[in-house]
């Protein structure tokens, strides 16, 4: 099949806008998540990681175009044009497809448009008309939090395919009321920044985001890591509860491995879903355990960004790019003790290392997990 490469990235986050912030943010155990009193989303102060202000007006500035667009589709398009700026050639429009990942879209203006402009496919369309890629019609990917990393796997095998020479993969989700206030019934937010596998771990924080990576089956656009492989499974145990033995994770692990061509031996680093709930970090610890991966590092990007939803697989995706571009490990935040009843190796410095294969995993509600093989070039 052919190889499919990315070659420029962007995300804008509560950490900053571009990629430089978020490894700067890494460099120094800097985290976006924060104490917030803010009535407009919840009736009590909640952690979170929102986008400033300051960070806004620079984003809507960015952004604007004749026709009236909502901030989530703002976010959206301001990631990509990011991300298509810094391609060091100009990708053509006919030869792109543009796949928008996202689990909530423009539920902020639920009541108050009709469904039609509140659907993800209207948005998709504003979003790729706003890049200048809309000669095909763009895909929508929303499968909970596995949404990002499937959208990348789907571009890849398009992109085999010899569909099309270029993707451009926009993982985006607002931080709203209605998302949060969500989470709160689950009792599933923490009362302070998030500790992914750690003994201590309350919950989650939500975060917001804008990600994008640009992929190509054209090494010549200049290459900075190469997507090899993905896998999905179902758990088939609960609406919102994850496995309790981590085999079907493992399923999704394993296929992606065989897909790639190489065994558990090769990966030199995990991005974990992650999240700091009790059952998500137990269920990954056990799946990586049974796939013979308990000695690898690993580490959550939650406790930097908090839980971006559709835009998680995508923006810890970016960062997988950074840190094989960097050969470096990237520190779990907020881990202190293991919390998981098997072993892990969770990252708590950013050390240097030969860093070949990444793995990246993905959980979320319905049971749903999604993998993907990242390599250097």
């Amino acid at each position: 099949m052919l190889p499919v490469y990315a070659i420029a990235t962007n995300t804008t986050s509560s950490l900053g806008i571009d990629v430089k912030a978020h490894w700067n943010a890494v460099q120094q155990g800097k985290s976006g998540i924060a104490y917030h009193d803010d009535a407009s989303l919840s009736a009590m102060p909640f952690w979170g990681a929102k986008i400033d202000a300051s960070q806004w007006q620079y984003i809507q500035a960015q952004t604007r175009t004749s026709t009236a667009i909502s901030p989530f589709e703002q976010l959206a398009i301001f990631a990509g044009k990011q991300a298509l700026n810094a391609c060091n050639q100009d990708i053509a429009p006919e030869d792109t497809l543009v796949v928008l990942s996202t689990t909530k879209g423009n539920i902020e203006w639920l009541g108050m448009y009709d469904d039609e402009r509140l659907s993800l496919h209207k948005s998709a369309d504003i979003i790729a008309e706003a890049l200048g890629i809309n000669k095909h019609k763009p895909v929508v990917v929303s499968h909970a939090c596995v949404s990002g990393v499937l959208a990348l796997v789907y571009a890849m095998r398009r992109l085999q395919q010899g569909t099309h020479k270029h993707a451009i993969v926009i993982g985006c989700d607002r931080f709203s009321r209605f998302v949060l206030s969500g989470f709160q019934s689950f009792q599933a937010v923490a009362d302070e920044a998030c500790k992914p596998f750690d003994a201590s771990r309350k919950g989650i924080n939500l975060g917001e985001c804008g990600a994008a990576i640009v992929l190509t089956t054209q090494p010549d656009f200049g290459a900075l890591a190469r997507l090899h492989a993905g896998g999905s499974s179902n758990d088939a145990n609960h609406i919102s509860g994850p496995s309790r033995t981590g085999e079907e994770l493992g399923l999704a692990i394993n296929t992606a491995l065989q897909q790639a061509g190489i065994t558990s031996e090769d990966i030199d680093m995990i991005s974990a879903h992650g999240t700091a709930t009790l059952y998500n970090d137990e269920m990954e610890a056990k799946a990586f355990n049974l796939c013979g991966l308990e000695d690898k590092p690993v580490h959550s990007f939650k406790g930097y960004t908090g839980h971006t939803l559709g835009a998680a697989g995508v923006l810890e995706s970016v960062m997988i790019i950074e840190s094989l571009q960097q050969q470096q490990l990237i520190p779990s935040l907020g881990f202190k003790e293991l919390g998981v009843p098997v072993p892990l190796n969770v990252t708590t410095e950013a050390a240097s290392a030969d860093i070949a294969y990444v793995l990246k995993t993905a959980s979320g509600f319905g049971g749903c997990n999604a993998t993907a093989i990242w390599g250097r070039v």
